[in-house]
């Protein structure tokens, strides 16, 4: 009957063991599952991450695009009123020197002609005091003819 009983235990033993095995490997089996679908479900977070920051920049191009659009629009708008603005004082300045050139002719015109009327007054005067001193030149001539006629004439009353 020990026989019996010690079959029976080794039995039950064998089967202890063999049940501790059969769950060792089911738990080794369950961790190496666990271990794969860890290993997959991290890199389908790897490649998830990796489409959302794609998405992610994608989206921020799009805005950082529409932003430099509209800057450039009115960066090229404000540049076009400056150009008015700057063409509007070029054709004013414009103006400005054609009338300052015509000014500036006028009054050499003027100028021209005042010197002209000057320079015929001049004639006019010096013709005049040509004639005075002719005249002088004249009366001093015929004065001292007649001093002289009349030294020549009466020299002995000296």
């Amino acid at each position: 009957a020990p026989t019996a009983a010690e079959a029976e235990l080794l039995l039950l033993q064998r089967q202890a063991l063999a049940e501790e095995e059969a769950a060792k490997a089911k738990q080794e089996l369950l961790a190496r599952f666990l271990q794969e679908k860890l290993s997959r479900e991290e890199q389908s977070s790897t490649w998830g991450l990796h489409k959302v920051r794609t998405f992610w920049r994608l989206a921020l191009r799009k805005t950082k695009d529409e932003e430099l659009r509209q800057d450039m629009e009115i960066l090229s708008q404000t540049f076009t009123r400056v150009m008015d603005c700057k063409d509007g004082v070029i054709e004013a300045l414009v103006r400005d020197l054609d009338e300052a050139e015509e000014q500036q002719n006028r009054a050499l015109s003027s100028h021209l002609h005042l010197t002209d009327h000057l320079l015929q007054l001049q004639r006019c005067r010096l013709g005049y005091l040509e004639e005075r001193f002719n005249a002088q030149v004249d009366a001093l001539k015929a004065e001292f003819e007649t001093e002289r006629c009349r030294i020549s004439g009466g020299e002995g009353e000296w």
